[in-house]
């Protein structure tokens, strides 16, 4: 009944225009992360590996990345309680979603190497250069994004469809988490 209700409130808000960004009024999807989504630049994406942990001569901390429990089992998330999903039509570790998309799921970005909290396995944790220079978090090979709408702790967009895929919430085994 929850997934039905989730889903029904999600179809509500893309009706209502989720596709229009951010709110400027309301906190960042992410306190820990590079600011705002990427915008289509120049360069194309070029993907990289962090390391496996981050090391005493990293020069800046990465977007920490944590597990927490949700409607749809336990699901990555980040230092601050937003809920991080997976773009399936993304089938290697180069973003595609740009534009109008990034503002609706911004990706989630890095200034250093990401870290991995307690249940995050540290392995599958990467990083990838979007267009515009900026680098974003990998997970077992998947870009990472967030809902632009969704607030602390909240999963108001898993299994919806939208920009040409499946928008689903990532499980700490580098899957989409059951519907």
């Amino acid at each position: 009944m929850r997934e039905l209700v989730a889903a029904i409130g999600c179809s509500a808000i893309l009706v209502a225009g989720c596709s229009g960004g951010h709110d400027p009024g309301s906190p960042s999807p992410a306190a820990d992360q590079a600011s705002g989504p990427a915008t289509a630049a120049s360069t194309g994406a070029a993907p990289s590996k962090s390391p496996s942990s981050p090391t005493a001569t990293s020069t800046a901390r990465g977007t920490i990345i944590k597990v927490a429990d949700s409607d749809f089992g336990t699901i990555l998330f980040d230092r601050s309680g937003q809920a991080i999903y997976l773009f399936d039509k993304e089938t290697a570790n180069l973003p595609e979603c740009y534009e109008a998309c990034a503002q609706a799921w911004p990706p989630v970005l890095t200034r250093g190497v990401p870290v991995a909290m307690a249940g995050v396995r540290d392995e599958a944790l990467g990083t990838t250069r979007r267009r515009d220079g900026m680098t974003q978090v990998t997970y077992a090979g998947h870009p990472l994004y967030y809902y632009a709408h969704d607030g602390k702790n909240e999963v108001l967009c898993h299994n919806v469809r939208e920009y040409g895929g499946l928008w689903l919430v990532i499980t700490p085994a580098g899957e989409a988490a059951r519907h």
